[in-house]
């Protein structure tokens, strides 16, 4: 366990020390240690900017629209390959949705940017073919946060699946049987023995997802925004890139990467309370 553990010292724990920089007025000759002291400046600027609640409407809200549609649709996929007898059909279908995930961000967000296109996109052309007005879809900011979930579920849900695929294949077999031999139907099968098997992984996903609602990915939202749907697709994360690091405001950015860590550790520790609460289940 040495090596993991001198891993996570390094390279977790120790610079968490740096994080005293949301706390001084840095200065680069200074250095982290030798900046003067600016107490809670950096925290009082945040929380008083006219924009913090619009930032953190629009970063909780894609966080949840991801996590409702999301979270559900690997385990359906899941439970469909499960059922499904045929070797080379199941094999095809894993394939073809595992395969997205491995597309860089820059890449999907290319091809989202074609295909939604207001004058070559394949859906405006079809909208064209049907006498209808092209749409601006990345034009309108009510359309971002739909386009940024779907998209994110259609590029990771098939890699996600493999996670409930393994803890399926990790139920008893005797179960299946002895369903079999009482009648049960498929969809009973499903509620009885397949939920059930895989119940434990995803409440632990679940928990995990919960402690990372403020830390949404911040490459595909910025390269997606534009001035036109800024009102929606602006997050803490974008927004600490904009003022933080391109203005060289270094402790503005900790002060507002420090928010966002201390409230996902909060959410983090109330859902696996509720959770232990009500459950048997618990990350500790």
């Amino acid at each position: 366990m040495l090596p993991a553990l001198l891993y996570f010292i390094i390279f977790r724990y120790i610079p968490m020390a740096n994080a005293v920089l949301a706390f001084k007025d840095y200065n680069v000759v200074a250095g982290i240690w030798g900046s003067p002291w600016a107490g809670f400046k950096h925290f009082d600027l945040f929380f008083s900017n006219p924009v913090f609640w619009t930032l953190l409407q629009n970063t909780l809200g894609l966080s949840l629209y991801a996590l409702i549609v999301g979270f559900p649709i690997p385990i359906m996929l899941a439970i469909c390959l499960n059922e499904v007898g045929s070797g080379f059909f199941k094999r095809t279908v894993q394939m073809i949705t595992y395969a997205p995930y491995f597309i860089s961000t820059v890449v999907m967000v290319s091809m989202i940017m074609l295909l939604l296109s207001p004058r070559l996109g394949v859906f405006n052309l079809g909208l064209q073919a049907l006498g209808l007005e092209p749409i601006n879809f990345l034009g309108r900011p009510n359309l971002f946060p739909s386009i940024y979930v779907w998209s994110g579920v259609w590029q990771n849900s098939g890699y996600a699946a493999i996670v409930y695929l393994a803890a399926l294949s990790g139920v008893d077999p005797m179960l299946y049987e002895a369903a079999k031999v009482d009648g049960a139907s498929r969809i009973q099968k499903i509620f009885n023995i397949d939920l059930p098997g895989i119940m434990p992984v995803a409440v632990i996903l679940l928990i995990l997802s919960v402690g990372s609602l403020l830390a949404i990915g911040f490459e595909k939202v910025y390269l997606l925004q534009n001035p036109l749907n800024l009102g929606s697709s602006e997050i803490i994360a974008t927004y600490v890139y904009k003022i933080g690091l391109l203005n060289a405001n270094f402790s503005f950015a900790t002060a507002v990467g420090l928010f966002n860590s201390v409230i996902n550790m909060i959410l983090l520790v109330l859902v696996n309370a509720y959770v232990k609460r009500v459950s048997d289940m618990s990350l500790w």
